[in-house]
């Protein structure tokens, strides 16, 4: 029969804490190869959007150009037809940049909810201490 062998406390103690060490070691390598993974596949994210941007811009500005012929076409002025597309975008591009302004205000910015509730609390701290 085998016998169990004894072994100290300090040398318990000892053990476990070099495999909590080993542990945390592996933990933390764990941790930063999965971290770098994601990281990769969030800059490919990233760089897959950029080019897909790249594309609808160009597809957004051929769309333009067919129109700006199209009309062209209707109104056998190739000149007079840019500036209708034109003036059509540009007043589209004013209305977003007014409306982005208008939503962009610095008031927006201000936390009025966080101020109520700092005044609120301060008036039920000060009534509880003069109770």
């Amino acid at each position: 029969m085998a016998t169990a062998q004894t072994r100290s406390i300090p040398s318990l103690i000892g053990a476990a804490i070099r495999e909590t060490q080993d542990l945390v070691g592996k933990e933390i390598a764990l941790f930063r190869r999965e971290m770098g993974e994601g990281l990769e596949r969030f800059a490919l994210g990233i760089s897959l959007f950029v080019a897909a941007a790249v594309f609808a811009l160009t597809a957004v500005l051929v769309f333009i150009l067919a129109a700006v012929k199209a009309l062209a076409v209707l109104l056998n002025s190739e000149a007079l037809a840019a500036l209708i597309v034109g003036g059509l975008f540009a007043a589209v591009a004013l209305a977003l940049a007014l409306w982005g302004r208008s939503k962009a205000s610095a008031s927006s910015l201000e936390p009025a909810r966080t101020e109520r509730q700092v005044q609120e609390d301060a008036r039920i701290i000060t009534e509880r201490m003069d109770a």
